[in-house]
């Protein structure tokens, strides 16, 4: 039989055995008390991660199912503002593009937002802010907090995908005045892909539009969450919401500080090693914006093929990724998000480490043991 590789991707990550394990029972009636008692337990932790008091639902379907939700209840035939500094930013531009009058903030993948453009368009009538907070394509992390305050100086709602930092990084969508904020199960929450989170404030209900789309209506998960047993409108994927509930008790049991702790000192390691290579960092970052908690994205040193690279980790038995669209062949990232620790960091460190001297590239240090420094 063949191992499993170890992922170290910015998701899907390695999930703990009972969240494994928890899709393995006989199914369940989803109208019954004891599915409930389910949804109320993944409701309850999620709720905490987000930094949020507001609705919350979980929907049968992948982040962008999310994406989708919040933009097609809330900005259908609005004036919508999106900030584009990476693959994910530009796919809620797309959805926007297909629901209302979408206007892209674009800038570099990897680069600064531009605030002033944003400005100027919520000047000009914008009603509607999308961001994502932790662009993985590019390891960057936008500042959600001062677009938040910019979008409630001039009243529009705040549309956050928090994908791959809920559960992994601070994400305090109340503080930051985050009206409607997604995230995705096989990020920072280390369950099974195909399932999303949607929180959504007061002030966005009052704003619902009038023809939302049938099975992502919100409305009609709200109906369904306020019963007892909370349900949800349509049949959900069971099993999955049984493993994201034995995830969400490991999130709790950890704590989120703890949580996030861990995930923060990852990154730290991970940075360090590639000081100690001589390998740039991709994202370019400014005061108001930070390199990822939850990946980290290396530009290429000069010589070094992609897909040659990976390969070589792969044979290790590590699963890292490249870049995507146009930087594609131009970066490689390694995730720390999720169920990982010390070992599987230092273990692909060790295979990048390799990869990267096998090829050519000379070594400023040894970053394994930078990252064991910061580990220690």
């Amino acid at each position: 039989m063949e191992k499993e590789l170890l992922l170290m991707l910015p998701g899907p990550v390695p999930m703990p055995e009972q969240v494994r394990l928890a899709m393995s029972r006989q199914a369940i009636n989803h109208r019954s008390t004891e599915f409930g008692a389910v949804y109320a337990d993944c409701v309850r932790v999620l709720k905490t991660a987000f930094g949020t008091t507001n609705d919350l639902f979980v929907i049968s379907g992948s982040g962008t199912a999310g994406m989708e939700a919040a933009v097609a209840n809330f900005g259908r035939d609005k004036e919508i503002a999106c900030i584009v500094n990476g693959k994910f930013g530009e796919r809620l531009f797309k959805i926007s593009q297909r629901y209302g009058r979408a206007h892209e903030i674009g800038s570099p993948w990897g680069t600064p937002v531009d605030l002033e453009a944003l400005e100027g368009r919520l000047e000009q009538g914008a009603e509607i802010v999308t961001l994502v907070h932790n662009e993985t394509s590019a390891g960057i992390k936008n500042p959600a907090e001062e677009i938040g305050k910019l979008a409630k100086k001039h009243d529009a709602l705040f549309l956050m995908d928090a994908i791959t930092s809920v559960g992994g990084d601070v994400v305090e969508a109340d503080a930051w005045g985050a009206d409607v904020v997604i995230t995705g199960s096989q990020k920072c929450l280390a369950a099974p892909a195909g399932l999303a989170a949607v929180s959504v404030s007061n002030r966005a209900w009052e704003r619902l539009c009038k023809n939302p789309p049938y099975y992502l209506d919100l409305a009609a998960y709200r109906k369904s969450a306020s019963g007892k047993p909370m349900e949800t409108p349509y049949t959900p994927a069971v099993p999955l919401f049984l493993a994201l509930r034995e995830a969400c008790l490991i999130l709790e049991e950890e704590g989120l500080a703890a949580r996030i702790a861990r995930h923060q000192k990852l990154a730290k390691a991970t940075r360090a090693a590639a000081e100690a290579w001589g390998v740039s960092l991709f994202p370019k970052i400014d005061a108001k914006h930070e390199y990822s908690t939850t990946v980290t994205a290396f530009a290429y040193p000069d010589g070094i093929k992609d897909d040659v690279m990976r390969a070589i980790v792969k044979k290790l038995g590590i699963l890292i990724a490249g870049g995507q669209d146009q930087l594609k062949g131009k970066i490689f990232r390694i995730g720390s998000m999720g169920a990982v620790s010390p070992p599987e960091i230092l273990s692909t460190l060790a295979a990048t480490q390799y990869a990267l001297n096998k090829l050519g590239h000379k070594m400023k240090g040894d970053g394994v043991g930078a990252a064991c420094e910061v580990l220690g």
